[in-house]
């Protein structure tokens, strides 16, 4: 971990040094080998388990598929604090949104949102556009007509072919939409009959170092937040979430107390009574859980991401520059998109996408 710790910080530097355009980027792999660390291999399972609790568990993905100069420092972590909570509220992480929509949606006594404008249970599969509208029509064979739309779906979706655009959107936009990626976390819960784990402090977390990168490794409990709740939660991404989306969940159980079994040897481990397995791959409205950026894409080819199309503009945490891949990027994204159309709609300003020969073109002029 120490040895871990330095060459993070080494690549902390590094990145700093980089052309804010992007343009010398490099994956966060190719980062370790400069600074001759291989965590990956050869290297022990050890090695292997701490690598992916430093990346994978936050990114998703793992650091031959992420971005060094967007990752180091992380801005969230930069900007908010290293301390992350888990939020244990009965009430559900929803009542954020709830809250937040209430503030300009019409709700009743209750505070239940019961404003008529917002359309619950609508699938979109349609988005017609023109210069003078556009037309969004649903699965059950609505349609909703308006001056302009803001597409908030995950990039999942935009990646899948649930929502048609027609006109087809241009090259430019979809060459973006596909040059990000849409990584895979999952949290899989386990009901015991008792614990059997050790708590207390300094042991919330256990960690399963496996020969295979990724195997259900990252592990915690909830004594704390869930007194005598006997429940576990283990962490796996990537391509093992998505291997898990497809098996049954009793073969995902059973692998999952095997493992457990071998972490506690000597200890009666029992059978788990009761399995939750999230499907975000799998699940038509979000395909994946959150976006990474990737190696190689830029702050031109980001722009781009973000930018309206005519009459329908866009959102999401993966249009947020400096958060993609939280929540609170994604609220603040949705703010920063819905400027992007005021400005356009009452300041006849339009988005200005930063291009690729700005530079080139500016010593071109001075010339």
């Amino acid at each position: 971990m120490d040895r871990a710790d330095e060459v993070e910080e080494l690549g902390g530097k590094l990145a700093a040094e980089m052309d804010p355009s992007g343009s010398d980027d490099m994956s966060i792999l190719a980062m370790q080998r400069i600074f001759n660390h291989q965590p990956n291999g050869p290297a022990t399972p050890v090695d292997m388990v701490l690598d992916y609790f430093r990346y994978d568990y936050e990114f998703a993905e793992p650091p031959r598929a992420t971005s060094l100069q967007n990752t180091e420092p992380t801005a969230t972590f930069a900007d908010f604090g290293d301390d992350a909570h888990f939020v244990a509220d009965q009430r559900g992480f929803e009542t954020l949104v709830h809250h937040i929509a209430g503030l300009y949606l019409s709700t009743d006594n209750a505070g239940n949102v019961v404003d008529p404008r917002l359309k619950l249970n609508k699938v979109v599969r349609g988005i017609w556009y023109t210069r003078r509208g556009v037309v969004v029509s649903t699965e059950d064979n609505s349609r909703y007509s308006a001056d302009y739309v803001i597409v908030s779906t995950s990039l999942g979706v935009l990646q899948s072919d649930l929502i048609q655009f027609n006109p087809q959107l241009p090259d430019w936009k979809i060459i973006a939409i596909y040059r990000f990626d849409m990584a895979v976390y999952t949290k899989i819960f386990l009901k015991f009959p008792r614990k059997f784990w050790p708590t207390g402090p300094g042991k919330q977390f256990f960690v399963y170092a496996s020969s295979r990168r990724g195997y259900y490794g990252m592990w915690q409990s909830f004594e704390e937040e869930y007194p005598g709740s006997n429940v576990l939660m283990v962490t796996v991404t990537d391509r093992e979430s998505r291997r898990v989306e497809q098996q049954p969940d009793d073969a995902t159980k059973a692998e999952a107390v095997a493992v457990l079994r071998r972490m506690f040897p000597g200890v009666d481990v029992p059978d788990a009574t009761d399995i939750y397995v999230p499907r975000w791959w799998s699940d038509r409205f979000f395909r994946g859980s959150y976006s990474n950026w990737p190696i190689g894409v830029n702050r031109y080819e980001y722009d781009q991401l973000r930018a309206p199309v005519g009459r329908v503009y866009f959102t999401g945490e993966h249009t947020s520059e400096h958060y993609n891949g939280y929540v609170h990027g994604a609220y603040l994204a949705g703010m920063e998109s819905a400027d992007i159309l005021i400005n356009s709609v009452f300041n006849n300003v339009e988005f200005k996408v930063r291009g690729k020969y700005d530079d080139l073109q500016a010593a071109a002029e001075a010339m």
